[in-house]
């Protein structure tokens, strides 16, 4: 690994890598906030079917994940660096195949041909296509800047481009896309949900292309040579402790990050009777999470950011049991404990990325090898098995609830849409803390002492 003489590491590096988050999540959050919400409430498609399929694909990406990641690590250097390329080859397909999962043309054919088109359409664009460009991305960050506090700024700064990529989507869009019907009851405006997701995949591809055009890879990594050995990734993920803590931790925050934002289209219309409140949080998300940015880079160099993640998790928990115990009606009440929550999570996504550099670094050290795109591949695979998780669970319990269309606002189904929403994100965070404290181990302490090893290697080389 050689630093290649480039411009100096800064703003243009900074924004440049949110524009690539922010393209991301305008096709990942509007999945994840309105998919399934689209295939229940407009396609007829049982929740439990769109959570089973959510977890049928997570296995598709047991295998797209890792050859992506191999693919990335193989690539060759080019003028423009090692990973950058996929973000102009891969950003025209992620966005077409996100608009074709809301096929609402398709609303009126018999459920077999739904339920074909929604597995495939969605298969394309997570297992396939969002892999193609989301793995290169992810690798990047090593590649912008070998210095500990330049990767914190960048983890810092893809969470404000996802943040503001979920202000887009979760802001204004539940604007445009729910209505009141005659009788005051909140409804779901299919055909509105097509065009946004038309835009969202056209900004997506515009975004992809500012990241690219901004961003500078400096630091050389070496295309990986040999034959691929499926063994020897098991061996690298199975024997490195800080994989498996990061892996788990993944699993836990997506959890409780994705059950509260699927949840939001189903408590704030049917609990809340007020769609709108929506917006509401998603703006609550954008400011918490711009606050914290302000001082999350110096906080998690100053504390540790394992350190900042089990406390950030503690919070997130302590607000949704209160929540449940309270099993308030007041929205007011609800969004002051729901902020509190978020605290909690956005501190730690603010600080995650950066962690995942951390355990790129600590393989390296204990293996002598730097295999960017495999860590980050397989820390991705998990990531998905934490978004199906999230899903199928979702899917699930709102089934086992009873919940339809017709059953909805019925008392038994609202209650059960409270507690699913504040008890399994709770859970999640718990899940969290626990895999920080007890599984994951780089400390404030040991991210530096590997990064002075890392830096004396260099030297000697």
């Amino acid at each position: 690994m050689d630093t290649k003489k480039k411009r100096p590491f800064g703003w243009a590096d900074r924004i440049g890598y949110a524009f690539g988050d922010f393209g991301n999540d305008f096709t990942f959050i509007l999945s994840s906030m309105f998919l399934m919400k689209f295939y229940t409430d407009i396609m007829g498609v049982s929740a439990a079917i769109v959570g089973i399929m959510m977890m049928v694909a997570r296995f598709v990406d047991a295998i797209t994940d890792v050859t992506m990641g191999q693919i990335a690590d193989r690539s060759p250097e080019t003028a423009k660096g090692k990973f950058a390329p996929w973000l102009r080859r891969m950003c025209g397909p992620v966005a077409v195949a996100s608009f074709l999962m809301y096929a609402i043309w398709l609303k009126n054919m018999p459920m077999t041909v739904k339920v074909i088109w929604m597995f495939a359409t969605y298969l394309l664009w997570g297992s396939v296509c969002y892999t193609g460009i989301n793995i290169p991305y992810g690798s990047m960050a090593s590649a912008i800047s070998a210095e500990p506090k330049d990767r914190a700024s960048l983890s810092t700064w893809r969470s404000i481009g996802a943040t503001l990529a979920g202000t887009a989507v979760g802001v204004i869009l539940p604007m445009i896309v729910y209505y009141r019907d005659a009788a005051g009851r909140t409804k779901f405006n299919g055909e509105k949900m097509v065009i946004a997701a038309a835009v969202c995949s056209v900004l997506a591809v515009i975004c992809y292309l500012l990241c690219y055009f901004l961003t500078t890879e400096r630091v050389k990594i070496e295309a990986v040579e040999g034959k691929f050995s499926f063994v020897d990734l098991v061996k690298t993920t199975v024997a490195n402790r800080s994989m498996i803590g990061i892996i788990l931790a993944a699993w836990f925050l997506l959890i409780a990050q994705l059950t509260l934002g699927s949840m939001a289209n189903y408590i704030y219309p049917f609990y809340f009777n007020n769609a709108g409140v929506i917006s509401s949080t998603n703006l609550i998300n954008t400011v918490v999470t711009l606050v914290l940015s302000v001082f999350a880079t110096q906080l998690s160099m100053k504390i540790g950011r394992r350190e900042v993640g089990i406390v950030s998790s503690l919070i997130g928990a302590a607000a949704l049991i209160v929540a449940f115990v309270l099993r308030t009606r007041s929205v007011q009440t609800w969004l002051i404990l729901y902020s509190i929550c978020y605290i909690g999570l956005a501190m730690f996504n603010l600080i995650v990325w950066a962690m995942i550099t951390d355990v790129i670094d600590d393989i390296e050290v204990k293996r002598g090898e730097r295999r960017d795109g495999a860590v980050y591949s397989v820390y991705s695979f998990a990531r998905k098995l934490g978004q199906a998780a999230s899903s199928g669970v979702t899917g699930i319990l709102l089934s086992a609830i009873g919940y339809t269309t017709i059953t909805a606002t019925s008392p038994s189904v609202v209650n059960g849409i409270y507690n699913i929403t504040c008890l399994v994100p709770a859970i999640g965070f718990i899940g969290l803390a626990l895999m920080l404290i007890f599984v994951y181990p780089l400390s404030k302490k040991k991210v530096e002492e590997n990064a002075r090893f890392l830096a004396d290697k260099k030297q000697k080389q």
